[in-house]
């Protein structure tokens, strides 16, 4: 099966554009999916095993076949030149519309009677002549678009705004030219108004708002785009690391393993370790972090990352392609792309949307034609005018342009500008989980805490302290925790001597254990004490307990059946973790702590910043149990942890927050991956997609209520009752004033901050 593959697409222009193109290429065989993201101008095809080479060129002529531009996407700076030209058309259109609209309006409305020009009204003919650059240049789009999309059995906005002009200008025409017309009849010849100016004002404000929601547009994917531009094309490769020579080569040539020289102000090329050099790097750009961070030799650093004050050797560790850079930016591509279950029942209303306005505007413009019913209400001097304005008005205000771009423009600007503040999430359903969330779990090591533990005291029993701590760290080795480097360091302070340990296993959720000179030794909890059968007395069980209610982290360690004694190790909370669990308290969340660690330093920790309800001693594979009976509560659950121990909890959790984006177990586990290691930052991305489910329904709500008031207004049916009627030109400024307005509230959320500023 074809990894999923993206297209560029053009020419979508309302919700039932999207439905279109999705119906038509997710019939194409091969095709196992397609998701179109309307603000976005772009689909995500997914395969089927039946594809073969030739399944994207059968996509792309099904989806040109009805009227839509489309190609393999391109790189996005590329993308945007596009954009930017195409918006630079649109807005000449826009100019033409807009200032024949002026003399348009004069001459119809306005204008005294100017003669005759043979049998013909002057007033009406320059009319005409005004209108006709307008319906047949800046209108085209929408009358090819709207035969394109009836051809392939589909209706979308272009039918509606091909419709109502076509039937004014239609109208309009006949009645001007109705005195050369051979037995024209007296609904033409008795008629007094014409409508160019609904004409010229229908496609002026259409296009007028098709262009304010393009430059909106660029402006909601400029996160994105930012994030694109942040990687250099070259690289200063070091070839001769003798003599420190370099030359420039292109990014994607660089090997893993290869030696950079950056520069002071220059940005890192790739993901890499730092060989040589102490200097500042500003990391604002990827997460949001505010201060310079100091680096030094054998520190990772990061690709779009810019160094301040000096000039550093970087040892890459990852190819051109696959950097966090460009893993950030394919998460939040992927999540910009996804759909609620809102959107795809909006996306069912807008497939049925345009052949219900159609019929509901015939049957209002007969009814007001024959009824009579308008007598004395009526504008116009027949009825024939009133149909034709009721047809027109209902037409052109009912485009649902506002129900396609309501969910995606909110979904675009809120995955961006949780990108530019080092909070990204992976999609729609994380958003929506988030925002009905009512209670956070974390975990308490590299959560609450730094997750740099230090050793703080070591208590002996049976040995000496370079055996404890050198028995200690030969089997750390084999483990990846914190609580390792902790003791590799302290070990290094006191001896270089250690003993030989193989057969090195790790109980998950206790320790490890392995064989000294025959003799099974072991470092862990007390679970894993227990399970190799050491024992200890009260007395010593007293003076665990005792040293565990400091807060500190017991690593015990024996040798055989005797409990050589144990490393205490300390792990400072993060300054920002009480402020993180009281806001979290003020949100409505009920925070709960999930640690393998002890009773007596679980709680310690909980005291310290504000947490109540603890469970502790938990294993790793009984995390996920936990959550699932916080569940069965029917309570939403989000779980923060550190993506590696906690990878079931996360994934079996409503929302998964991994604290680092650094591990490929954080990027499957978890629905949000913060950049940075913040609990505050946990608190912020449930508080970015409450935010953001605010928007889209907002969107929504004013999307229905729009056309829920617009269109019964449009077909006349307060016309009797309070003489309202909404002539072409007003529904014409009304629907795109909707389309500009649920796109302009979604931007809005480009101002939103996390709780850290």
């Amino acid at each position: 099966m074809q990894d999923p593959l993206s297209l560029n697409i053009t020419g979508m222009t309302c919700g039932a554009c999207v439905v279109s193109v999705e119906k038509v290429a997710a019939s194409v065989q091969g095709v196992a999916g397609i998701s179109v993201n309307l603000p976005l101008n772009q689909g995500r095809v997914r395969f089927s095993e039946e594809a073969n080479d030739t399944t994207i060129d059968r996509v792309i002529h099904a989806i040109e076949r009805i009227g839509f531009g489309a190609s393999q996407r391109r790189n996005a700076p590329h993308s945007s030149e596009a954009a930017r030209t195409e918006l630079n058309a649109q807005r000449t259109k826009v100019a033409v519309a807009l200032l024949l609209a002026i003399p348009t309006l004069w001459l119809t409305m306005f204008a005294p009677d100017m003669g005759q020009f043979g049998s013909f009204d002057v007033r009406m003919m320059l009319a005409l002549i005004a209108t006709s650059p307008v319906y047949f240049w800046s209108g085209w789009q929408f009358h090819v678009g709207a035969w394109k999309s009836l051809r392939s059995g589909i209706a979308n906005m272009d039918v509606l705004v091909h419709l109502g002009t076509t039937v004014a200008m239609l109208w309009s025409v006949l009645v001007t030219l109705s005195p050369a017309l051979t037995n024209a009849p007296e609904l033409l010849t008795e008629a007094n108004h014409v409508f160019y100016d609904g004409v010229v004002f229908i496609i002026g404000f259409v296009l007028l708002g098709n262009w304010i929601e393009s430059a909106a547009k660029v402006k909601a994917t400029d996160a994105v785009l930012g994030l694109m531009a942040m990687q250099p094309k070259t690289a200063r490769l070091v070839y001769d690391e003798a003599l420190l020579h370099t030359e420039a080569r292109n990014v994607q040539a660089i090997a893993v393993g290869a030696l950079l020289k950056v520069l002071v102000g220059e940005t890192i090329p790739l993901d890499g370790t730092v060989e040589d050099g102490k200097v500042s790097i500003d990391e604002s750009m990827m997460t949001g972090e505010p201060y310079p961070v100091r680096k030094k030799h054998g520190d990772t650093v990061m690709a779009g990352t810019v160094v301040l004050d000096g000039t550093v050797f970087v040892r890459t560790t990852k190819p051109a392609g696959d950097t966090l850079l460009d893993d950030i930016i394919e998460l939040v591509e992927e999540a910009q792309m996804g759909k609620a279950p809102i959107q795809r029942l909006v996306d069912r209303i807008a497939s049925i949307f345009v052949p219900i306005v159609v019929l509901l505007a015939l049957l209002a413009g007969g009814f007001w034609w024959l009824s009579g019913a308008a007598d004395g209400h009526n504008p116009f001097g027949t009825s024939g005018e009133l149909a034709i304005m009721v047809i027109v008005s209902t037409l052109v205000i009912a485009c649902p342009c506002a129900l396609g771009l309501a969910t995606p423009t909110a979904l675009i600007v809120g995955t961006g500008v949780g990108a530019k503040h080092g909070l990204l999430i992976k999609g729609i359903h994380a958003l929506e989980q988030a925002h009905r969330t009512d209670t956070l779990v974390v975990d308490k090591t590299g959560t609450l805490t730094s997750g740099k533990p230090r050793v703080s005291h070591i208590e002996l029993l049976d040995t000496e302290v370079k055996e404890i701590l050198g028995l200690a760290s030969a089997l750390e080795d084999e483990s990846t925790h914190p609580l390792a480097d902790a003791i590799h360091t302290s070990c290094a302070n006191v001896t270089t001597d250690r003993p030989t340990v193989t057969d090195v296993r790790t109980l998950p959720g206790m320790g490890l254990i392995g064989d000294a000179d025959g003799t099974l030794v072991g470092v862990g909890n007390a679970d894993l004490m227990e399970e190799v059968g050491v024992k200890w007395d009260v007395e010593i069980d007293q003076r665990m307990q005792a040293a565990a209610r400091k807060g500190v982290t017991l690593v015990l360690v024996s040798h055989g059946l005797r409990l050589l004694g144990w490393i205490e190790a300390s792990d400072r909370i993060r300054t920002s973790s009480p402020r993180a669990v009281e806001v979290a308290k003020q949100m409505g969340l009920d925070v709960i702590m999930l640690t393998g660690d002890r009773k007596e330093a679980a709680e310690s920790a909980a005291k310290d910043v504000g947490i109540d309800t603890v469970f502790a001693g938990v294993k790793p594979d009984e995390k996920a149990a936990h959550i699932q009976r916080l569940q069965a509560e029917g309570r939403t659950v989000a779980m923060v942890g550190d993506g590696i121990n906690d990878a079931a909890a996360l994934s079996t959790a409503d929302v998964g927050i991994a604290m680092g984006a650094g591990s490929d177990i954080a990027l499957e586990a978890a629905d949000f991956i913060l950049l940075r290691n913040d609990l505050i930052d946990a608190v912020s991305s449930i508080k970015l997609g409450r935010a953001t489910m605010r928007r889209i329904r907002s969107n929504l709500a004013w999307a229905f209520l729009y056309n829920a008031i617009g269109i019964p207004l449009a077909m006349g049916v307060f016309l009797t009752s309070t003489g309202l009627l909404l002539p072409p030109a007003f529904a014409a400024a009304a629907m795109s004033l909707s389309s500009v307005s649920v796109v302009g509230n979604s931007l809005l959320l480009r101002g939103w901050k996390p709780l850290r500023e």
